[in-house]
């Protein structure tokens, strides 16, 4: 039975660690959520360690950055695992192939960085669609259009065998008020047509063996049980809790607000209901993380 809090404070005693999403939980896709931002602080103050575990495209350096320019101060977090990061070193050790079709905006051209953690990567090499081996996919270039877009693409790239390596598995998100689809939504488009998608991120395994790692590297003896993961995701990051034996808290005021009813707080009888349908069990709800 998923339990409702009214602070982190209520139950932050019992974990030693927090894996914290940022879109929707700590920022709103514009500026820092105030109260997510002090609940993290203080957490911190107390002797807690806290990692981001975002789903963002780009390598922890450019989040840290967006982070800075989103006023989250870094005095709220110890270190950043993303999906990017995750995706890159798959990417550079040739999963999809050395020439790759990118699909994504200017911003995320960061993606194809050189990875100085890995010995012996493979060159890879941007090339129109008709000349690629594989798809690397940040994001649609059009994040209000629908995936179907893409099916005159994806129809020939599943006929070639070429694999599509999403390094963002989220479906949308609310940029402010306004709603916007990602990596996940191409990607599962491709997979419902056949083609096959690699991911990266939440709620798949290397983006928390990748926060373990940051995690070790701040605070060593941590062990799963003493790990509480907090999002606002139903399919990745309660989902991916769940992959992992993670306790959960749902932010049920983010992508389910209006399933759930929350304004301050979610209605009880909506946010049962919600779970049922979603076949989730997230260990704690609240309305917005504080």
């Amino acid at each position: 039975m998923t339990e409702i809090i009214t602070a982190l404070s209520e139950i932050s005693d019992r974990y030693d660690a927090l894996f914290v999403d940022l879109w929707g939980c700590v920022h709103n896709g514009r500026k820092a959520i105030p109260s997510a931002v002090q609940a993290l602080v203080r957490y911190r103050e107390r002797g807690g360690a806290v990692i981001l575990v975002t789903n963002a495209p780009r390598s922890r350096h450019e989040v840290a950055k967006q982070l800075e320019f989103f006023e989250v101060p870094k005095e709220a977090y110890d270190d950043i695992a993303t999906s990017g990061d995750s995706a890159r070193v798959a990417m550079f050790r040739g999963a999809v192939g050395q020439k790759v079709w990118f699909m994504g905006q200017p911003h995320d051209l960061s993606f194809f960085e050189p990875l100085k953690m890995l010995k012996d990567p493979v060159e890879i090499t941007r090339v129109p669609f008709e000349q690629a081996e594989g798809i690397i996919c940040c994001g649609p270039e059009d994040p209000h259009a629908e995936p179907d877009v893409y099916r005159p693409q994806f129809l020939y790239a599943k006929q070639k065998g070429m694999k599509l390596l999403c390094a963002n598995p989220d479906i949308v998100v609310d940029r402010g008020d306004k709603r916007e689809y990602c990596a996940g939504a191409v990607a599962q488009l491709y997979s419902e047509m056949g083609g096959e998608s690699l991911y990266f991120g939440k709620p798949h395994p290397p983006i928390y063996d990748l926060a373990r790692l940051r995690l070790a590297e701040h605070r060593k003896g941590i062990t799963d049980a003493g790990i509480l993961a907090i999002g606002d995701g139903p399919a990745t990051d309660i989902r991916g809790a769940m992959g992992e034996d993670l306790d959960s808290l749902f932010i049920t005021g983010g992508l389910a607000r209006e399933e759930t009813k929350t304004s301050h707080m979610p209605d009880p009888e909506a946010l049962t209901d919600y779970i049922q349908k979603e076949m989730i069990s997230p260990t704690f709800a609240m309305g917005t993380l504080a």
